[in-house]
């Protein structure tokens, strides 16, 4: 698997390879026509000029006279002249020699049709590059001879090789410079990623303490915070499952405990024996075993809401009706706990779409909790009213009340006040999903040592 550091690089060194690849093949063209071409030029214009000069001269004269004429009068440094006969047969050069030779070069062929011919290339009797101009000479009707202008071209390929070589290394420097550039910018950019990755396999090791190291204000930057606060996110649910795990292992076997105690004193007691001890006894079996069946069913709600599955019975109804029974229900829990239990109910109808037995649930809750946190003489008020377009239901109490840093904690899921009371730490999450699901709200206010309001918002239904 190639890492995305090499993707990086490859890519950055194809484009930058093509670009100079590019830039410099357009520079070694430029160079090319620009020193081949004002040779070339340079060679026309001197044929050109000697021909209009000495055209009439050389037209009227025969081939031999023509070459000495040539010899005398046209001969001069800078370029090679060859006189050649109709047939491209060598008759003399500006050195005053005749070669044995016969031209078949292009600008020879093109000069025998009548026009200016001109050629680059290798002269196959002097052997070395040169450019060439051979423009006939005409008598009558047809060319009687033609003048070949020749210059070498071993100074212009020095110069054009010269600086292409100069190209082709500057272009190798941008090449290996740009590539050093990418290496260095890769690394900056997957090293951050690196970084995350080794912290996230510390972390499927169980190592929570790990964290990136946020180094530029970048999108990478801001994964890598992201990635700190999920970090800490999760070590906050990993230690709230813990304690959470502790804790209902500690609620199971406590009633575990007196009900398999009371099984074996009941089962080993004799038949004449008291029966206060058997309806003792039975009697903390049957609330040991009620215990352990509020505790499964808060796991099994809290399993529900977590995988979205959770379904509610929904019906127009009046919040007044389950929040009345549910009062009914645990008012005979006043005597017992010697706390006042206080219901105000409005004359009106407070209509809201809803489920009745979870909504009784969450009261069962909320009461059970302010019957748990109270203490003898206090008094617990449930209310019930209408206002604008919410029904709002609290529940308050003149309890111990609730810590400032436990408060915005309460209705998490796991999460138990330092109270010492048992519990899941599932109840309150419970309700307030519930009530969400309601599209509701539910809020607590409280204060340590002066009680705590519950608070249920929940939209309400208008009647024709």
């Amino acid at each position: 698997m190639k890492s995305v550091q090499t993707r990086m690089v490859w890519s950055y060194l194809l484009l930058i390879v093509l670009v100079v690849g590019v830039l410099g093949g357009a520079f070694a063209a430029l160079m090319w026509n620009y020193y081949y071409g004002s040779a070339q030029s340079s060679v026309k214009q001197r044929a050109e000029s000697a021909l209009n000069l000495h055209s009439r001269s050389l037209s009227s004269l025969t081939v031999q006279d023509q070459a000495d004429y040539m010899l005398q009068n046209m001969v001069d440094g800078g370029t090679r002249l060859q006189l050649l006969d109709s047939t491209g047969q060598i008759r003399i050069d500006s050195d005053g020699f005749a070669a044995d030779v016969r031209y078949t070069t292009p600008d020879v062929k093109i000069a025998k049709a009548g026009t200016t011919g001109t050629w680059r290339g290798v002269d196959p009797y002097f052997g070395e590059r040169v450019t060439s101009v051979t423009i006939p000479i005409w008598n009558g009707a047809r060319v009687v001879s033609m003048l070949r202008y020749s210059a070498s071209l071993q100074q212009v390929d020095a110069m054009v090789s010269l600086l292409i070589r100069m190209a082709a290394a500057a272009g190798i420097g941008v090449v290996l410079l740009f590539l050093g550039l990418s290496l260095f910018l890769a690394q900056r950019i997957v090293m951050p990623i690196r970084e995350l990755t080794r912290a996230a396999r510390y972390m499927a090791e169980g190592d929570w303490t790990r964290r990136a190291l946020k180094r530029n204000d970048d999108e990478i930057g801001q994964l890598a915070e992201t990635f700190n606060t999920m970090v800490i996110e999760l070590s906050k649910r990993e230690k709230l499952k813990n304690d959470f795990i502790s804790s209902i292992s500690h609620e199971l076997r406590t009633p575990l405990t007196s009900i398999k105690g009371w099984s074996e004193t009941l089962k080993e007691s004799k038949p004449t024996e008291d029966d206060e001890e058997v309806k003792l006894g039975l009697s903390i079996i049957s609330k040991e075993t009620e215990r352990l069946s509020g505790l499964v069913e808060d796991l099994l709600d809290f399993s529900k809401l977590s995988a979205r599955t959770m379904e509610l019975h929904t019906e127009v109804l009046d919040l007044t009706g389950p929040v009345r029974e549910t009062v009914n229900q645990l008012a005979v829990r006043e005597e017992k706990m010697k706390v006042r239990l206080l219901a105000v109910y409005g004359k009106e109808p407070v209509i809201v779409k809803g489920d009745a037995n979870r909504l009784k649930q969450v009261m069962i809750n909320l009461l059970d909790n302010a019957f748990k946190f109270t203490p003898a003489g206090g008094t617990i008020r449930v209310a019930v009213t209408a206002e604008a377009e919410h029904a709002l239901l609290t529940v308050a109490d003149t309890g111990s009340g609730i810590a400032a840093e436990d408060l915005p904690h309460v209705t998490e899921k796991f999460y138990k006040a330092n109270t010492g009371q048992g519990g899941s730490g599932l109840g309150l999450a419970i309700c307030k999903e519930i009530i969400e699901l309601h599209g509701g709200q539910l809020t607590v206010d409280s204060e340590r040592g002066a009680g705590t309001v519950v608070t249920i918002r929940m939209p309400l239904m208008h009647e024709a």
